[in-house]
C-alpha cells in the first residue's frame, strides 16, 4: 500500500505523515528529505553548489538510506544536519534539476518496493507515486504557516521574514519547469489552517477507510 501526501511547505505534512506512519504502521519517507542530504553533502566538499554538473556527481556518489526513519549518506546519519539556514538556502535549486530528481524518484521507489509506505513531498501523487493507492493533498494558508514556523523557532527569523519566505517558496514551487506543485486530479484535498495535527490524522484515517470499504 503507498499513502501519498502532497502540499506546500508549512502544512504540516512531515508531522502528520510520521504520525500517520506510526498509527497505520507504514515505512515512513520524506522526499525533500533526500535533496537535503544531497544539499548537505555536496556542501561538505566545499564545492560550489550552483554547479549543477558537480551537485549531479554528489548525487550520482553517495549512497542515501533511511534507517529507523532517519535519512543516512553513506550509513551515517545525517538527520539532525538537514534543517540548517544553508540547506535551506540551496535546497530548491538543487531539487530543481531534473536529471537529481530522477536519482531521488529511483531511490524512493526502490525503498518503497514490496512495504507499504506513507511518502510526503514535492510531486509525491503526481510523479513519483501517480498510482498510489491513497493521494492526499494539504494546503493552509501562507500566514497561518508563517506563524506555525515561527512559534517553533522563535529565536530565528521574524515573522514578516517568514511570511515573505513562504510566499517566495510557493511561488517558486509552483513554477518549476520540474517538479513543480501540482494538485493531482484525484487526490483529497485537506486544508489544515484550523485543523489541530490529531483532527488532520483523523480525516485521513476515515478517508482511506471509506476508500477501502468501496
Amino acid at each position: 500500500m503507498v499513502v501519498a501526501i502532497d502540499g506546500p511547505a508549512g502544512v504540516g505534512k512531515s508531522t502528520i505523515a510520521a504520525l500517520l506512519a506510526e498509527k497505520l504502521n507504514l515505512y515512513y519517507l520524506n522526499s525533500g528529505s533526500f535533496y537535503r542530504a544531497i544539499t548537505y553533502a555536496h556542501q561538505l566538499k566545499n564545492e560550489d553548489i550552483l554547479n549543477k554538473d558537480a551537485v549531479l556527481e554528489t548525487a550520482k556518489n553517495i549512497k542515501i538510506s533511511v534507517k529507523n526513519s532517519k535519512v543516512c549518506v553513506d550509513g551515517i546519519d545525517v538527520e539532525d544536519k538537514l534543517h540548517t539556514l544553508d540547506v535551506d538556502k540551496y535546497v530548491s535549486q538543487v531539487s530543481v534539476d531534473p536529471r537529481v530528481r530522477d536519482i531521488v524518484n529511483s531511490i524512493i521507489k526502490n525503498i518503497a518496493e514490496g512495504i507499504d509506505i506513507i511518502a510526503e513531498g514535492r510531486d509525491i501523487t503526481t510523479v513519483v507515486f501517480p498510482n498510489a493507492d491513497f493521494k492526499f493533498y494539504f494546503d493552509a494558508n501562507a500566514e497561518i504557516r508563517a506563524k506555525r514556523r515561527y512559534i517553533q523557532h522563535p529565536d530565528g527569523q521574524d515573522f514578516e521574514t517568514i511570511l515573505s519566505e513562504i510566499k517566495k517558496r510557493d511561488k517558486n514551487d509552483k513554477e518549476k519547469p520540474v517538479g513543480s506543485l501540482k494538485i493531482a486530479n484525484d487526490a483529497i484535498i485537506i486544508d489544515t489552517s484550523y485543523l489541530t495535527i490529531p483532527q488532520v490524522c483523523e480525516k485521513v484515517i476515515k478517508a482511506i477507510k471509506a476508500q477501502d470499504m468501496r
